[in-house]
């Protein structure tokens, strides 16, 4: 059953990086892309705080190692702003050099040594004034390391997913889940069912340099998502671009921008588009480094 779907995108940070840059003025006006699809943001920077265009406001956070009362001020800037938030929920803690294993991450999933951290997080997002939807696990169909829940066996992950899941409505009933896979050809493996997937969320990063390298074209927004919203509209839920992100020379990013948000005959089910405006987290392969997804720097000479 999907849960408030329609309320949470209408109105769908890291928030202690988000209190910072607001308290500090540092927030910089930037301009939401043109079109009718819902927007949002992950915006730690606040240089989208200003802005009425943004419906979704968007979250990373683990599951270990944090200060979880910051997810109030998360909940209180959104609020304000009439935003519903989008929780991105990582199951590690903080600190790379302290990472476990995918084996132990699992076997600890299994075990039930990670109750207590799911419950934990799931109680204050129960209490949240702002319309609430986790995102646990994601990318679950990535091969490129990043993510020790990742490449798992399908169903040691759909067993670990719908725990953890049944886990957090205990404390969190109201709240919706997004499911959200990279998009690849085998994401319909890890599906953890229809009780266990309100929206689908999916990924589309444009890198300039990488299409031109690796297909010697620029490759357009359609191009990548087209396959991917095909492969999650067939479950028949609300479909999201969860992350989203665009570098390259004007020209490029110009193409991209007007693309994002056009409503669409051939996505009817796309009901939200979310842009992650921070540098990447983890290198590209083969050298392409870590791009600045950054409105104010994606347009590269």
């Amino acid at each position: 059953m999907i849960r408030n779907v329609s309320k949470t995108l209408s109105k769908l940070a890291s928030a202690s990086a988000l209190s910072l840059a607001l308290a500090s003025g540092a927030a910089v006006a930037q301009a939401v892309p043109p079109g009718e699809v819902p927007f949002g943001v992950y915006d730690p920077d606040g240089d989208f705080a200003p802005l009425d265009g943004v419906v979704i406001e968007h979250l990373f956070l683990p599951w270990e190692d944090v200060y979880l009362d910051t997810l109030y001020d998360a909940d209180e800037y959104a609020f304000e702003r009439n935003r519903a938030l989008l929780v991105t929920l990582e199951p590690w803690t903080w600190s790379r050099s302290e990472r476990n294993t995918a084996q132990y991450l699992r076997r600890g999933i299994e075990r039930g040594q990670y109750d207590q951290n799911m419950t934990a997080v799931c109680e204050v997002l129960g209490r949240l004034k702002s319309p609430v939807t986790l995102r646990f696990a994601h990318e679950m169909d990535d091969k490129s390391g990043q993510f020790i829940w990742a490449a798992w066996n399908p169903d040691t992950y759909i067993q670990a997913y719908r725990r953890m899941i049944d886990v957090c409505r205990a404390s969190a009933p109201d709240i919706s889940v997004m499911w959200s896979p990279l998009g690849d050809e085998e994401m319909a493996k890890y599906y953890p069912g229809d009780d266990y997937a309100d929206l689908i969320g999916l990924t589309v990063f444009g890198l300039q340099a990488w299409d031109q390298a690796k297909y010697g074209h620029n490759r357009s927004f359609d191009e990548i998502f087209a396959p991917r919203y095909e492969r999650a509209a067939a479950f028949g839920k609300p479909v999201v671009v969860a992350e989203l992100g665009y570098v390259g020379n004007l020209d490029y990013v110009e193409l991209w921008k007007n693309a994002v948000r056009q409503v669409k005959d051939d996505y009817p089910q796309l009901v939200g588009v979310v842009y992650f405006n921070f540098p990447e987290v983890y290198p590209w392969p083969q050298g392409f480094g870590m791009p600045d997804w950054r409105v104010k720097n994606q347009v590269l000479n």
